[in-house]
């Protein structure tokens, strides 16, 4: 697992980002240079990849941020500097200039910092999207379980069974499988989708994004009983620490578990959270439990490489987003409260620092990345 995630990192110069947030943390307390900002609740990985489609418990499809394995009660700052560091190098990636990457920093800050002043939430959803997110969101939305299924399956309609010809499948040992077939079953009986007795047809463990490569995580088909070839995927995480946290000096609350912080911040920051969110436990390791869904999807900035008044929309949904979730989870458990971010939202004179530090950073994680590519391909790894 260990060797697929330097695989998954040697990429590109964005991927190596993306799995390499520690660093970016422990260089960035090592600094101390930011301009003060208030306390909020944070994603702790905000990037332009960590936003995307899903379908929420009132069935309806939003657009939000959706990575919350590293959220805590941290600096504001530290959020937004990580994100403006993402354009920087996604651009760089994409062979975009700097000029235009520092234009659409720019258009994210002033977004943002808007949107903390006007001190209310927004949510974004087909009905209220507009431009490429409202394109996504209206094919997502379309997209039925049928599709995923076909996608994640194989066999017949009676008798399916998950895909193991792909490369971020693979077989669960017998002993363990069992035991995860059981927990879920048990799982099943104690919510809303009881009434169909959803029983597991297969259990695989799952390779997915960059910086978590390699942490246990199960997907789960599951059959009901009560109806006829009807199906049901379930996605199980396991929580660890978040990386920050080794570096943050902000008083914490007390969770029951890494399973538990992920989800109170998750249901704190989003306006409606996933169908079947749930933080688990098992043997004696804590997981977020949530459905798999044919809606969950991610834009791909890939294709709207050169169509830069699409790029700025996404990006200024993205800027408000994140103000919202900070708006959002104000006032709880130490985290600012909508005066003060308010207050922040009406003075710029913190911006230009942050896109310098942006920057700066930008240039060392480049010059990381080489780093890591010469002992990549040296074998060091």
């Amino acid at each position: 697992m260990v060797k697929l995630k330097y695989q998954a990192m040697s990429a590109n110069v964005f991927r190596f980002y993306r799995g390499t947030c520690h660093l970016f943390y422990e260089d960035l307390a090592a600094a101390d240079t930011l301009p003060p900002s208030p306390v909020t609740w944070i994603c702790g990985d905000l990037h332009i990849e960590n936003f995307g489609s899903f379908k929420g418990d009132d069935r309806q499809e939003y657009f939000d941020l959706n990575d919350f394995d590293e959220a805590l009660l941290a600096h504001a700052a530290w959020e937004i500097v990580r994100m403006l560091t993402s354009i920087f190098i996604a651009f760089d990636s994409l062979g975009l200039s700097e000029e235009e990457a520092l234009k659409t920093v720019h258009l994210f800050l002033n977004s943002y910092s808007a949107t903390l002043k006007n001190g209310k939430a927004i949510s974004i959803d087909p009905r209220t999207a507009d431009g490429i997110v409202h394109t996504f969101l209206t094919a997502v939305e379309k997209r039925k379980q049928k599709e995923l299924l076909k996608k994640c399956t194989q066999g017949k309609k009676s008798n399916l069974t998950l895909l193991l010809d792909d490369s971020r499948h693979f077989k669960v040992d017998e002993p363990l499988k069992k035991d995860l077939e059981n927990f879920i079953n048990a799982r099943m009986q104690q919510n809303k989708y009881a009434s169909f007795e959803y029983k597991v047809q297969d259990c695989i463990f799952r390779l997915a994004g960059t910086g978590s490569v390699g942490v246990k995580r199960y997907l789960f088909l599951l059959k009901s009983e009560t109806i006829k070839n009807k199906y049901l995927l379930l996605d199980m995480k396991q929580s660890l620490p978040s990386s920050l946290h080794p570096y943050i000096k902000i008083r914490q609350p007390q969770w029951g578990s890494e399973a538990e912080r992920v989800i109170a911040i998750q249901e704190r920051m989003q306006n409606v959270s996933p169908a079947l969110l749930s933080a688990v436990v098992f043997k004696d390791e804590p997981y977020v439990l949530k459905q798999m869904q044919p809606t969950e999807d991610k834009i791909n900035f890939e294709l709207l490489k050169y169509r830069y008044n699409e790029i700025d929309k996404v990006i200024n949904d993205m800027a408000v987003l994140s103000a919202s979730a900070q708006l959002r989870s104000g006032g709880r458990q130490g985290s600012a409260i909508t005066d003060e971010l308010i207050a922040y939202g009406q003075s710029d004179n913190w911006h230009a620092e942050m896109v310098k530090y942006a920057l700066q950073y930008t240039i060392k994680v480049k010059k990381d990345y080489k780093e890591f590519m010469k002992g990549y391909k040296e074998g060091l790894y």
